[in-house]
């Protein structure tokens, strides 16, 4: 007697029919390579800059996960969120270290929970960059926008070229969405990935608003993927939409393991269910969503 083959569910309405969602597509859950856990004092003022849509933001973003660590822990195990990432990031000289410890420290006690690092541009980056991968640092996050660094500043080249070497990956803001700044756009990032054509990099939301050049080094670059984060959302779409015509070269992109699942949750304006429609709705397939959903960042993370 051969196994049922599983019925896929329409797209989620709300968080609540999430696991419908997955459970339908036969997959074990899902995984979101684009999760923020910080250390609380720092949450805290993250949160209080959406509130006044600082100059960064740009618009009205109220936060719709304000919970604590441990309710938002639970809140995704609810949703069938089996694999994400803690990720932190530095915006200033001499914050990164202690960050790392904080990350990995939470990555230790959380299940699910991929170790997860960051680096700025300083003279001792490399050090605690290869701490971290001592430690257990399987993903790395910058971001250059809020960070107001080059991807290309040269007291990160041993920094790239480490990550290059331990094939770990980076989740990295790269573009100019939701409001661009002198280091963000294609054009920094591509200057990098020529330095270092090896580097494992994830370009958050899929690039935005620069969809076309970033979908154009994920080609060219065998390690480069892309994360979903906020794509295909009405909040997002109503800023920065994804081209139309370009939705044949995403799917085969993600069907070849370069598009991964990512949410930003908890720092999102609208129910997580969200994504996973917009995604859904695309009408790509459902093994392009195992793919996206699970699959992708399973291979890449070895999930079991």
């Amino acid at each position: 007697m051969t196994d049922p083959v599983p019925v896929p569910e329409p797209p989620p309405a709300a968080d609540a029919r999430v696991p419908a969602f997955w459970r339908g597509l036969g997959l074990p859950g899902l995984a979101d390579v684009h999760v923020h856990f910080l250390p609380p004092r720092l949450l805290r003022k993250i949160w209080a800059y959406f509130d006044a849509a600082g100059p960064l933001v740009g618009t009205e973003w109220p936060i719709r996960y304000r919970w604590s660590d441990a309710e938002r822990v639970a809140y995704l195990q609810r949703l069938g969120v089996r694999a994400f990432s803690a990720l932190a990031y530095a915006h200033r000289p001499g914050m990164a270290a202690d960050l790392n410890r904080w990350s990995l420290d939470f990555a230790r006690v959380t299940p699910g929970c991929l170790p997860s690092a960051t680096f700025f541009p300083e003279p001792d980056a490399p050090g605690y960059v290869e701490a971290a991968l001592a430690d257990g640092a399987r993903v790395f996050k910058v971001h250059v926008q809020v960070g107001g660094f080059s991807p290309t500043d040269p007291a990160l080249d041993q920094v790239w070229g480490m990550l290059s070497d331990a094939s770990v990956p980076v989740v990295v803001h790269a573009g100019h969405a939701p409001v661009g700044t002198a280091h963000t756009g294609p054009e920094q990032f591509g200057e990098l990935l020529a330095r270092h054509p090896r580097l494992t990099a994830v370009v958050a939301h899929l690039g935005a608003p620069d969809y076309r050049a970033f979908l154009d080094l994920a080609e060219a670059y065998e390690r480069v993927r892309l994360d979903t984060t906020m794509a295909f959302t009405p909040f997002f779409d109503q800023f920065v939409p994804f081209p139309d015509d370009e939705l044949p070269r995403l799917r085969e992109l993600g069907l070849s393991g370069k598009v991964l699942l990512g949410s930003d949750f908890p720092n999102i304006p609208y129910p997580y269910a969200d994504q996973l429609t917009g995604l859904a709705r695309l009408d790509l397939g459902d093994d392009w969503l195992r793919a996206v959903c699970w699959n992708n960042a399973a291979a890449m993370f070895d999930l079991t």
